[in-house]
């Protein structure tokens, strides 16, 4: 690995309150950078998303993914409009072309609770939800986008597409990341889901996470098809540590994941290839609120510190490691012991509040 201190980020606000959580997430950026020390961040904002369609017809210009590709990594707010949609009747959605432009197999969703925070559920033994969901992003029944036909009006087809290869690097990320989370104390295992008692293709990708199971024998692993995930996750979701999926699954399942421990504003995401990542909230850009000041930024502030993550790992800083737990610490001070609570909770603090009481942790760590 080669050791950076000056780091060049792609920023994409987006639409609607992607603006405003961008914005949040900054402002704690440089609390942490300043605190931590020993890496530099270079913030470039760039223009993308359904505002920029609309004003000159295309949402992902040339110039923005010029420099997203130059970029040591990508952090993005929220993209799309419901009003705004392309010929064919879908929606504006540039993070999906980032996703395939890049190859970003990994979506890496973490679900988390806080002490004295948003849950919806609790567990009778006391324990707390704390697992990651990763979503293959650029396979699966997503392949399809943009390729579905209709014949004749009386029919429509999309297919679901699974490789060996993208599906190797998909199980192999996600032992090695059950592996990282088993030398902080989690249990080390990974559960696949599938539908391969009804789908070739599923039986085919069970059978390579096999391959790939057995080159991790300290670490567990088991199967589950989607319909008992979806039970289990709201039976026994403290039970879980890594679960890896296809990308529809994955995307219904992250929702279902983010539910339980307070809702979308709660949930950062990560899509990861080998050589880049983009690093955003998993929520919408919601125009309902947009300019109320009742935005919840935690999810992109949390999106920023996998990103540090990220970067220290990959090019061995040890100061966005620092910073990067510097935030994850101060967003659980600021909720499990200052009590800021968002309207998305029943809460009136502001997304302002929230940052402020971010940055006044980090200083006071």
């Amino acid at each position: 690995m080669t050791q950076h201190t000056s780091f060049r980020i792609a920023v994409l606000p987006g639409d609607g309150i992607g603006i405003e959580v961008i914005d949040a997430a900054l402002e704690v950026l440089n609390a942490a950078q300043e605190k931590a020390g020993g890496y530099r961040l270079n913030l470039e904002s760039l223009p993308a998303g359904a505002g920029e369609y609309v004003t000159n017809g295309v949402a992902l210009p040339e110039d923005t993914l010029k420099a997203a590709e130059e970029s040591d990594a990508i952090l993005l707010g929220a993209m799309g409009l419901p009003s705004v949609r392309y010929p064919d009747g879908t929606e504006i959605a540039p993070q999906l072309d980032l996703r395939f432009h890049f190859n970003l197999y990994a979506g890496v969703r973490p679900s988390m609770t806080f002490a004295n925070g948003p849950s919806a559920l609790v567990d009778p033994r006391g324990g707390d939800i704390n697992f990651v969901l990763i979503r293959e992003s650029t396979e699966g029944l997503f392949a399809s986008r943009g390729k579905g036909v209709v014949v004749d009006d009386r029919e429509a087809r999309d297919t679901l597409v699974i490789t060996r290869d993208t599906s190797e690097r998909l199980f192999d990320f996600s032992f090695e990341l059950a592996r990282q989370r088993k030398a902080q104390g989690h249990p080390g295992h990974v559960t696949l889901v599938d539908k391969a008692n009804v789908f070739t293709s599923f039986a085919f990708f069970r059978e390579i996470f096999d391959e790939r199971a057995a080159n991790y024998p300290d670490i567990g692993s088991d199967h589950l098809y989607v319909d008992a995930t979806a039970l289990d996750m709201v039976r026994r979701p403290w039970e879980f540590d890594v679960l890896v999926t296809e990308n529809m699954f994955g995307d219904i399942l992250s929702d279902l994941a983010a539910g339980l421990v307070g809702g979308m504003g709660f949930a950062p995401s990560a899509d990861i290839g080998d050589n880049n990542a983009v690093f955003q909230p998993a929520h919408g850009t919601a125009p309902d609120i947009m300019g109320t000041g009742k935005a919840n930024p935690v999810a992109c502030i949390l999106s920023a510190a996998m990103m540090l993550d990220w970067l220290g790992a990959k090019h061995d800083t040890p100061g966005c490691l620092r910073a990067a737990q510097l935030i994850k610490d101060a967003v659980a001070i600021t909720i499990s012991e200052k009590g800021i609570k968002t309207a998305d909770v029943g809460g009136s603090h502001s997304t302002s509040d929230v940052v402020r009481a971010v940055v006044d942790a980090i200083a006071e760590a």
